[in-house]
């Protein structure tokens, strides 16, 4: 298996080489991005917690994510009314397979930073589904800008509304009391670095780009912002150990 640290690596080159491809190869390559920080997100989980329980919690995100995704897209709820293209390739029920995948890379990422602040599941979990909001904060604009989903009716932040995070946030928390269910007795700070790492430089990389590259500001502002809530304290918190 490939260490998940080289796995980083190749999916920060593939990152910064996508700003500077042109147009026509992006979509592939944005399908290519998605399945290498998937594979990330899955042997990193795999390293830390074990092959079997690594694999099944990312799994499990992927299915929760997936399922509701269907349930959104035939009626409106809980994200509101959007739809997908094609761009991402085949899907079900008008969800194309790959938007699983969103769900499921970012999960343990947004766990073990939330499990860095507080261990306790009470506040871990709520914590933890606001991490992976954070992170769409970052993802739906842009995804929603170069054609991959839209939104029909629009909305404040960068024509999404608000009831697309809310339902994030919903979704989210269905998912990690899931994982604080099925894996309780995991340490964050025992587990390694990768997950954390994995969310640190998505926050980075995501301010950088959008501050500089893609000329979006606002989007680097606010869901900078929201990353840094929780990328900071986790960092300091590991960094403190």
């Amino acid at each position: 298996m490939i260490p998940s640290r080289l796995l980083l690596g190749t999916l920060a080159g593939a990152q910064v080489a996508y700003a500077y491809l042109p147009e026509r190869h992006r979509t592939h390559a944005t399908r290519g991005i998605v399945v290498l920080m998937l594979t990330t997100s899955t042997v990193e989980a795999m390293e830390a917690r074990g092959p079997r329980r690594g694999a099944a919690l990312t799994a499990g995100a992927a299915a929760l994510g997936f399922a509701t995704e269907l349930l959104g897209v035939a009626t409106g709820r809980p994200f509101g009314h959007y739809t997908y293209s094609t761009k991402l390739g085949p899907g079900v029920g008008g969800v194309p397979l790959l938007a699983a995948a969103a769900w499921a890379m970012m999960a343990r990422p947004a766990w073990v930073v939330a499990g860095l602040i507080d261990r306790r599941p009470a506040v871990r979990v709520p914590l933890a589904a606001g991490a992976l909001t954070a992170w769409d904060a970052f993802l739906d604009p842009r995804m929603a800008r170069e054609g991959y989903w839209s939104w029909p009716g629009g909305g404040r932040y960068e024509g999404i509304p608000a009831s697309n995070f809310l339902g994030w946030a919903g979704t989210g928390a269905v998912v990690f009391a899931a994982f604080a269910a099925l894996d309780p007795a995991d340490d964050p700070a025992r587990d390694g670095d990768g997950a954390l790492a994995l969310y640190a430089w998505t926050w980075i990389g995501e301010t950088f780009a959008n501050a500089v590259i893609w000329r979006r500001p606002r989007v680097a502002l606010v869901a900078g912002a929201a990353m840094g809530v929780f990328a900071l304290p986790a960092l300091v918190r590991r960094l403190s150990r």
